[in-house]
């Protein structure tokens, strides 16, 4: 028997994939969090033996929680499960630790077997993953963002100023100072300028 926890931003989603198992006595699936502090005082409770993680979270994106889960839960088996599939994404998470990566249009029985390896201590991706991987050509590495960082960042390009976007987020300028921080340097640009074009050219923010 095989322990499953899913962390993933749309409730939905998580549904879907509780259907999936829902038959399959093998996986049964221990819980679920929308977040990535909510998955880690789960973890904390009860360990799973498979987490199945999504990419974009409100909070922190999957790599970084990836990253905090081996570093708290080194036995913790990872296997990303996200809508992107570009090579720089599943690289990264595996970088930081995950076992493995499908897609979220696989069906109950590649879901099943990835999640079987996965335990098992091998490596597992699904088709579209491993050409993604072993493609020639690779996409652009697009900066994760969390919700936050996306609002700052649209905000940012209409022109309003700390102290407005603070005012409009109800957040301090002190924070949206380090939002604007966080994204010059997720970017890797120097000024808002830069920011703002790269975000329109990776299609992050449309003006």
């Amino acid at each position: 028997m095989i322990k499953v926890f899913i962390v993933d931003d749309h409730p939905m989603v998580i549904e879907g994939i509780k259907a999936l198992l829902h038959d399959e006595e093998n996986y049964p699936v221990l819980g679920s969090a929308t977040d990535a502090q909510s998955a880690l005082q789960a973890f904390r409770q009860a360990l799973p033996d498979v987490v199945l993680l999504d990419i974009n979270l409100p909070d922190m994106n999957g790599i970084e929680l990836c990253e905090r889960i081996k570093k708290e839960f080194p036995i913790l088996k990872v296997l990303g499960i996200s809508t992107f599939k570009e090579r720089s994404y599943i690289t990264r998470l595996m970088e930081k630790g995950a076992s493995g990566y499908v897609l979220k249009n696989v069906d109950k029985e590649e879901l099943t077997e990835a999640i079987r390896q996965v335990a098992a201590g091998r490596i597992y991706f699904s088709m579209e993953a491993a050409a993604a991987i072993t493609g020639q050509s690779s996409s652009p590495v697009v900066p994760i963002l969390t919700s936050r960082e996306k609002e700052v960042l649209a905000l940012i390009a209409e022109g309003l100023t700390n102290k407005e976007i603070a005012d409009h987020l109800f957040i301090s300028p002190l924070t949206v100072d380090s939002h604007r921080k966080n994204l010059l340097a997720k970017f890797a640009v120097k000024n808002t300028a830069s920011l703002i074009k790269l975000a329109i050219e990776h299609g992050v923010i449309v003006l």
